[in-house]
């Protein structure tokens, strides 16, 4: 006698958490400057604004400390990060690591239609920074870099290089890519289109990780000189 075979269980659909809810929140507070480096946070207060319980706002400060945006001091509380130097290189590297590789492959990978309408966009944002609006600079290096790496395909890649954005985002709105900097950030970009046009894999990731280096060292100068406050 056949012995009927059991249903497969259902599975179960989860909607986001609250936990993670809460983290997207408290990351964009800090990341627009809404809250600053430096500053307190309390949970027993994030929790009633909210009106959730400590659980998850516990759950989403873990995850926020993972990504070096707060600190917690033994017996002081939860702190926003003041992010240093050593934070800079670091998440430097992590692109430069990341960017290198993805750029060789865009280079062969992304189509000439594309290439073309991103170094149009590089053009116009230069031409609109020269007049005093910054935004299109903003937003045409963060779709030039964001780009290149989804031009892999690669998920883990792309995963990766996402885990650092708000903390490139960060910088940004408390000073990083100064106005003083788009001109050499631009002919950078240039370059490294120019170069994925003409299909010169080496050339490209050259200009991409000379491009890293030259982020890494005006950032940390602009620290130095507290054109960027933390």
């Amino acid at each position: 006698m056949a012995v009927p075979m059991s249903s497969p269980s259902r599975p179960s659909l989860k909607v986001e958490s609250i936990a993670d809810q809460l983290y997207r929140f408290l990351c964009d507070r800090i990341t627009s400057g809404h809250y600053r480096p430096g500053q307190r946070l309390d949970p027993g207060a994030i929790a009633a604004e909210f009106d959730v319980s400590r659980t998850p706002v516990r759950d989403a400060l873990v995850r926020l400390e993972h990504d070096n945006l707060i600190e917690t001091r033994p017996r002081s509380g939860t702190f926003v990060a003041r992010p240093d130097v050593d934070d800079v290189h670091e998440v430097c590297q992590v692109r430069k690591g990341i960017e290198w590789l993805a750029t060789g492959i865009a280079a062969v990978k992304m189509s000439d239609a594309q290439i073309a309408d991103l170094r149009a966009e590089v053009v116009e944002a230069q031409e609109q920074a020269e007049k005093g609006s910054y935004e299109p600079f903003f937003a045409s290096d963060t779709r030039l870099h964001r780009e290149i790496v989804a031009a892999t395909g690669n998920q883990r890649l792309i995963a990766i290089r996402a885990s650092v954005d708000p903390f490139v985002q960060w910088l940004r709105v408390l000073g990083a890519t100064g106005t003083h900097r788009t001109a050499g950030s631009t002919a950078r970009h240039l370059q490294i289109l120019d170069a994925m046009a003409a299909r010169d894999v080496a050339a490209a990731q050259q200009a991409a990780a000379v491009h890293l280096d030259e982020v890494a060292a005006w950032t940390a100068a602009d620290m130095e000189s507290h054109v960027i406050e933390t």
